[in-house]
């Protein structure tokens, strides 16, 4: 049986939600934050690199022996990095990447069946990570940071 169509559709829904959040974002609200929060750039550049990470994750899942190594890092230690350039580079990029590889893994979890969620890898920081963990996580991922960026603007941390 494939995979639970909620569960799937949720993933997506999220997706289009984030996108048309930063569509509609006014240039000038880019860079705006609490002193100790992201601005909506650095969110932007940071739901990229998590997400490009979670396509890799996702493929693991999928296609690697039950409890290979899911390697977590430092989402802090890569958006203070300079040549990452959270804070600087433009949005349009990231944005891309984000569509991209969230279209990649759809694509993916529309191929799999119900039993796939249990498969799992061991993540460097989270221990035991099955699929269902990656979809739960990454169908929440996009709003958690979309509400970020909308407190970014009202100038909440």
């Amino acid at each position: 049986m494939k995979l639970n169509a909620p569960r799937v559709a949720a993933y997506e829904s999220a997706t289009r939600a984030f996108l048309e959040q930063v569509a509609a974002l006014d240039p000038a609200s880019l860079d705006l934050k609490h002193p100790e929060g992201w601005s909506p750039r650095q969110v932007i550049h940071h739901v990229a690199d998590s997400e490009a990470q979670s396509y890799a994750r996702l493929r693991r899942l999928v296609a690697e022996p039950l409890g290979s190594i899911i390697q977590g890092y430092d989402e802090g230690l890569w958006a203070a990095h300079p040549a990452l350039a959270y804070e600087r580079d433009p949005i349009e990029t990231p944005i891309a990447v984000f569509a991209a590889v969230r279209a990649g893994s759809l694509a993916v979890l529309q191929h799999l069946k119900d039993e796939d969620l249990a498969r799992y890898g061991e993540h460097t920081e989270r221990g035991r990570y099955t699929i269902a963990d990656w979809l739960a996580g990454y169908a929440k991922h996009p709003l958690d940071h979309g509400e970020q960026i909308a407190k970014a603007l009202r100038g909440e941390k």
